[in-house]
């Protein structure tokens, strides 16, 4: 497997204004993360937590494609590499400076081989347009990605519209911190606001109605007293 960075061609429907804003979205992530992108995985170890509990609860069976949606420097993926070193590795971004960090880290880590990157905005992902794959996913993540995205429902949907039968879906990123000091809820908050990162509670409350309500079968775990969760959606075969 090749290692490439390819921009996606538009799969996703709509009109040019909003072709424009996707582009102007992707624009606007290259450039915050031009220059923070050398410092990005030293500085989020200490409040992108909960990301290699993830990584070792994510059921992967012999087989398996293994799909990161907004991967950023492939932190995750070289993880994953080395502890399933026969499966198929994807990932995506949206920022191509953090794609270029991400090949450049592969590369260095002898893992350039493993691990397929593309250029593209979460929801405009299509398994055979976006990778050529013939079959879907059967395992989708998203590491603390979704609250970034400002299409993050739309993005929970082409996941699941890009899920194998039987495939999984995991998801680790903020909850509400209903159980820390509030203090310390408001403080981590208007820090992850300067790097336009949201805890957004609306993605936590559609994964209870999904669960309560949708075609999958979801379970949400709180870690950490509620500092973030992590979820799994599995497709029902």
């Amino acid at each position: 497997m090749t290692t490439e960075m390819l921009d996606n061609p538009e799969v996703a429907s709509g009109d040019d204004a909003a072709h424009g804003g996707h582009d102007a979205h992707a624009d606007h992530m290259h450039r915050m993360y031009r220059f923070t992108r050398h410092v990005y995985d030293l500085s989020r170890k200490y409040y992108l937590l909960g990301r290699d509990r993830l990584l070792r609860q994510m059921v992967i069976k012999p087989g398996d494609r293994v799909l990161e949606m907004g991967c950023g420097t492939a932190r995750n993926l070289r993880k994953l590499a080395r502890m399933h070193p026969d499966h198929a590795l994807y990932g995506l971004d949206a920022a191509q400076s953090m794609l270029d960090t991400a090949a450049a880290s592969l590369d260095r880590t002898g893992l350039a081989d493993r691990v397929t990157l593309r250029r593209c905005l979460a929801e405009q992902l299509d398994h055979r347009e976006t990778f050529g794959l013939d079959e879907p996913f059967d395992v989708i993540f998203f590491s603390y990605s979704l609250s970034m995205m400002p299409t993050w429902s739309q993005a929970i949907d082409v996941a699941i519209a890009n899920l194998a039968p039987g495939g999984r879906i995991y998801v680790v990123d903020f909850c509400d911190q209903a159980d820390l000091p509030g203090w310390f809820a408001a403080t981590l908050r208007r820090w992850l606001a300067v790097f336009q990162v949201h805890h957004r509670p609306e993605l936590l409350a559609r994964l209870e109605r999904m669960r309560d309500t949708g075609d999958v079968d979801v379970t949400i775990d709180p870690i950490l007293k509620r500092y973030a969760f992590i979820a799994r959606i599995e497709h029902r075969a």
